[in-house]
């Protein structure tokens, strides 16, 4: 028994520990030895089965290789305006994630704003202006290519230069007035998705030309900076006189910046002075950063702005805005052009218009804005849903492919009146263009540029470019 064999605990007392080993029977002594065999024992198939699930540094490499590959893959394929994707799936999400249109266009400018920042931008990488076909001379510039973006996009000047990188040659920034303003209450912004159109009644909302201006300063001594000229005054001056050999306002070689300016909604109509000294005001602070100034006097949605545009006041206001462009201190001067409504289309309103574009000096006129009436469905006899009859009851300004005709109808008007041969006048043609055939109709009717809006928010940051590949198939170049 194992009392037979086993020391009594009382016969251990006061044995060192080493002695006590002794003691312990050959059994006993080997539990250690045995203990420690059978760990290593059970290990080794633990390590070998963790051993073969680890992957062979060859697997590992065709493994990081192909994500490389793929992520590589898709930022050239969503940077591309090329990709259908921009079109086709990024559309249509936006419009279901916003309902809102307003919501939809701000945080459509927020991720374009961010995506620059991160190099991930949507942009021309197949380069279609570098052969100079598409090429066109306005206000002594040759432009890469006859294709803008209307004002109201970039109302605040977030993002003028991921405009530019979707390809088009003409930037419009704002409306902006002289003070903050709230605009219209909301909802202000509607669509009427099967006919590709939408109403507005914004208001001119505005942060203001001190605001703007801030940006584009800011902007611009980014520039100078990475130009080598300096983060100062002097490098700031440099660039604005032309010392980086880029336009000053758009700071991008064949291209233009245009900054749009308006009155403040409380400032009477009625006080041509007070109007007039809303727009100067504009001018001194945002003419220093801009290529072309835009008067605005054609938004709907500013009660009496229209009205500005009889003969008389619309004179008066355009002499004070060219007095304060030329005033700037800048080697080459600011032009300044006029936007107009597409509703004030009689003989003696356009008539008008253009006298004052005659006697103020002004360089060219933008035909036209949106319009306060609701054109037919297109095609004709298209039945409109009962939701989208309503959305037409809404009130602002309408904007979509139905103004296009009246577009056209509309600048072969005025190029005709204002093709003096001592002082013509530049014409930029922006209401229902979406394609490059009807791009081309309103510059064989007289148009220098073709400007866009509304066309891009339904088809895409991949608009532009679309477009001026099918004005070179119209062309067959």
């Amino acid at each position: 028994m194992a009392s037979s064999y086993m020391p009594r605990l009382h016969q251990l007392k006061g044995i060192s520990a080493a002695s006590r080993t002794a003691y312990l029977p050959h059994t006993s002594r080997s539990i250690p030895t045995f203990s420690k065999r059978f760990a290593s024992t059970e290990a080794e198939p633990i390590a070998t089965i963790t051993k073969k699930k680890k992957k062979s540094p060859v697997r590992k490499f065709i493994f990081r290789t192909s994500l490389a590959f793929v992520l590589f893959g898709g930022y050239l394929y969503f940077t591309d305006t090329r990709a259908s994707a921009h079109r086709y799936i990024a559309v249509p999400l936006v419009r279901w994630l916003y309902p809102d249109a307003e919501d939809a266009h701000h945080a459509g400018v927020a991720a374009l704003k961010e995506l620059y920042k991160l190099g991930l931008h949507p942009r021309e990488r197949s380069s279609p202006d570098l052969d100079g076909k598409l090429g066109t001379e306005v206000f002594g510039y040759t432009l890469s290519n006859p294709l803008g973006i209307s004002g109201g996009l970039d109302k605040h000047a977030e993002i003028p230069d991921p405009l530019f990188a979707l390809g088009a040659a003409v930037v419009e920034v704002g409306g902006t007035t002289p003070l903050p303003q709230d605009g219209n209450p909301k909802p202000r912004v509607f669509r009427v998705v099967s006919q590709s159109g939408m109403i507005n009644r914004y208001g001119l909302n505005s942060k203001g030309a001190d605001h703007m201006a801030k940006v584009l300063k800011q902007r611009v001594r980014e520039f100078a900076y990475a130009s080598g000229f300096g983060y100062s005054d002097a490098g700031e001056e440099r660039v604005l006189n032309g010392e980086a050999g880029v336009p000053p306002g758009s700071l991008n070689e064949g291209k233009l910046l245009a900054v749009q300016v308006a009155k403040n909604k409380l400032t009477p109509e009625s006080d041509i002075a007070a109007v007039t000294g809303d727009y100067v005001y504009c001018v001194d602070r945002l003419a220093p950063y801009a290529d072309i100034v835009v008067v605005n006097v054609s938004s709907p949605n500013t009660p009496g702005l229209r009205g500005l545009q009889a003969a008389g006041p619309l004179t008066e206001i355009l002499k004070g805005v060219v007095g304060a462009a030329k005033r700037i201190d800048r080697k080459t001067k600011p032009f300044v052009m006029v936007k107009v409504s597409p509703d004030e289309d009689s003989e003696e309103q356009v008539d008008g218009i253009c006298h004052a574009v005659r006697e103020s000096g002004v360089d060219g006129v933008i035909v036209g804005n949106t319009t306060n009436r609701r054109p037919g469905p297109v095609p004709n006899g298209y039945p409109l849903s009962s939701k989208e009859k309503q959305t037409l009851t809404e009130t602002g300004g309408y904007s979509g492919p139905q103004l296009f005709e009246r577009t056209v109808a509309l600048v072969s008007r005025y190029k005709q009146k204002l093709s003096d041969a001592e002082s013509p006048k530049t014409i930029f043609a922006s209401g229902g263009i979406t394609n490059g055939k009807q791009a081309q109709k309103v510059l064989d009717a007289g148009a220098s540029v073709a400007m866009m809006y509304t066309a891009i928010t339904y088809g895409g940051t991949g608009t532009l470019t679309r477009v001026k590949n099918e004005l070179r198939q119209e062309r067959n170049i």
